[in-house]
């Protein structure tokens, strides 16, 4: 469906729910069967498509998600052949490694915002696990919307990637955080994202106000369950949702929107580094691995 130019992201630092470990440890062999081409989202430009596909030759094009990688190969190739239904037509003059970056972690930050928690403008937003690439990407969507954000990271040398992304409140976190939110914002904030996972979730719900929401959207710490859990640890009146959405999560409207607000300046996105050429994935992955440059790492595939 696509030729080059293509951008894809590698395996990034994001903490998107994945029901399958990494194609690439072969981890995930049982579910997806090899051999396979992995890559679970990219943007290109349209090579062929069916003529009710409603896509033309020539133009620009993003996918994710919807088995690419797993159900059938992804986008860690030249061609990439995807179901019409999860591509997302587009225009914009940014370069195609700031377009590579986007579609899988703006899709997560915007169906988390949108689905997840319904965010309104003059809301506070907490996002516990702020500088993972979704948690970044978070923070920039909702101060586009008007939002008040407050944002976490383990590290106080890190307090400086959440304000460069318009972060109002960064905050350490040493495992609990309630004091350091309520200090901020008394009655307690509108909504948080919950990117750390389940071993802070009892902390995370004391920072809520009566009647907001929390939306569990990753486990970054690794602990996706709560041992002999009971309704009743929820406060009350806190509200718990949960999103790992799709493609059509993103229409692509909103899509649209966030390139322009990227090259307007309201948005950033959060590129980390990029490679030239398919033959850069094997250090594009050890490079995310390594975990010493938050963002995204996107591989380039030149003309």
């Amino acid at each position: 469906m696509t030729k080059t130019p293509w951008a894809h992201p590698s395996w990034s630092n994001h903490s998107k729910p994945q029901r399958f470990p990494p194609s690439r440890t072969g981890s995930g062999a049982g579910a997806q069967g090899f051999p396979r081409i992995p890559g679970i989202e990219g943007v290109g430009v349209v090579d062929q498509a069916d003529q009710d596909s409603g896509l033309r030759p020539g133009q620009q094009v993003a996918t994710m998600m919807g088995g690419m990688g797993r159900s059938f190969d992804g986008s860690y190739a030249q061609y990439v052949i995807v179901p019409a239904g999860q591509v997302i037509p587009f225009e914009t003059g940014l370069p195609w490694e700031v377009a590579g970056a986007l579609p899988e972690m703006f899709q997560t930050a915007y169906g988390s915002l949108a689905t997840g928690l319904g965010l309104q403008a003059g809301q506070t937003l907490l996002i516990r696990g702020g500088t993972s690439t979704v948690g970044l990407s978070v923070a920039t969507i909702a101060k586009d919307l008007g939002a008040t954000v407050v944002s976490t990271t383990r590290s106080p040398d890190r307090t400086g990637e959440l304000r460069a992304v318009g972060v109002d409140h960064p905050l350490v976190d040493n495992g609990t955080i309630v004091d350091q939110v309520r200090e901020l914002v008394p009655d307690g904030v509108d909504a948080v994202l919950e990117l750390v996972g389940c071993s802070v979730l009892a902390d995370t719900f004391r920072t809520v106000r009566r009647h907001g929401t929390v939306c569990f959207a990753g486990a970054l710490a690794g602990q996706w369950t709560i041992p002999d859990f009971t309704p009743f640890m929820i406060p009350n009146g806190v509200r718990l949702t949960s999103y790992a959405g799709g493609a059509a999560d993103l229409p692509a409207q909103v899509f649209r929107q966030h390139l322009q607000a990227i090259a307007a300046g309201r948005l950033k996105a959060p590129v980390a580094k990029v490679y030239h050429g398919l033959e850069r994935v094997r250090d594009a992955q050890a490079d995310v691995e390594a975990g010493t440059t938050p963002g995204k790492h996107v591989v380039l595939l030149d003309d």
